[in-house]
């Protein structure tokens, strides 16, 4: 079983890329990091780190166990956090979060509501983005990003995943007939993102699975998407958690077309210590469970 403390040693190296930096972070001595990992890959029974021209990079064995790294950082914040703040008091500061339109409105709002009805001494900033996670993300404290981030001197966490589907309006579909089949979508115009200003690789979804639909209306907002579909503008590619609130769409071709999407939640070790962040984030946590079947379009 591997020892949580060289987990964290290995979280260090994996941050830095180098034994010496890591150690110097860590008030250890480069022998006693290089033991650690030894005793890491000994327990796991392979290797967790391989050598590069600019360092050490993580293998696939080091990447799971860097991730198991990542939830006993987090563990460790929140204790340090819950040990700053006895049990009964209430607590308050500025959390900065960013996220997507979609999370922001239907996951974080309704879990900040809830917290500060028990803290409301806690306030949250939202900016709205869909985007990679910041590498350097002054003045945030969260962000929620969709994919897997590669990020450095910050712990991510998977939270859940949601899916995306065709829709179309009623109206849409009694005008132009409902498609049948993927050849006979394709003859419909797409509602989706900006394909230029698309800054999220795994939001390609429909470029990916049916390049030849042409755009009809395009937005950096899933608002925009939402309301454009149910307009009439064409067939939609949505979060299903969200279209599926609106009786006036339907989805179209499920079978074929159900893209899974992860959320992942990013966040300074600094901002680990602090309550308010660590309170913000279980919320979310929480949430984005208890949400989990309409996040899934089973909703």
């Amino acid at each position: 079983m591997a020892n949580p403390d060289d987990l964290l040693v290995l979280l260090a190296v994996a941050r830095t890329g180098r034994f010496t930096t890591a150690a110097e972070s860590l008030g250890l001595n480069h022998t006693t990091v290089s033991r650690r990992i030894a005793n890491l890959e000994q327990a796991l029974g392979g290797h967790v780190l391989a050598r590069s021209v600019g360092g050490w990079e993580l293998t696939e064995l080091g990447r799971r166990a860097m991730h198991a790294a990542e939830a006993v950082e987090l563990a460790l914040g929140r204790l340090t956090a819950v040990a700053d703040a006895p049990e009964n008091q209430q607590l308050s500061g500025m959390v900065r979060i960013s996220a997507t339109d979609g999370f922001s409105a239907h996951i974080a709002s309704p879990a900040v509501a809830a917290l500060r009805r028990r803290h409301p001494g806690i306030t949250v900033e939202i900016e709205t983005v869909t985007r990679r996670a910041r590498q350097h993300r002054s003045g945030l404290d969260i962000e929620v990003v969709v994919g897997e981030p590669q990020v450095h001197r910050a712990s991510a966490f998977r939270l859940g995943e949601y899916v995306l589907g065709m829709y179309a309006s009623r109206d849409y579909l009694a005008e132009h007939g409902e498609p049948a089949n993927v050849e006979q979508l394709t003859r419909h115009p797409l509602v989706y993102f900006v394909d230029s200003m698309l800054l999220v690789d795994d939001l390609d979804g429909p470029r990916r699975l049916v390049p030849t639909m042409r755009d009809s209306l395009s937005s950096t907002n899933v608002f925009v998407h939402v309301e454009a579909t149910r307009a009439g503008a064409g067939i939609g590619f949505l979060p299903c958690f969200m279209a599926d609130q609106h009786p006036d769409l339907v989805r179209l071709l499920p079978g074929r077309f159900a893209e899974r999407l992860p959320y992942w939640m990013v966040l300074r070790p600094d901002s680990l210590r602090l309550a308010a962040v660590a309170a913000v984030a279980d919320a979310l946590r929480e949430r984005t469970a208890a949400y989990e079947r309409e996040l899934l379009g089973a909703g």
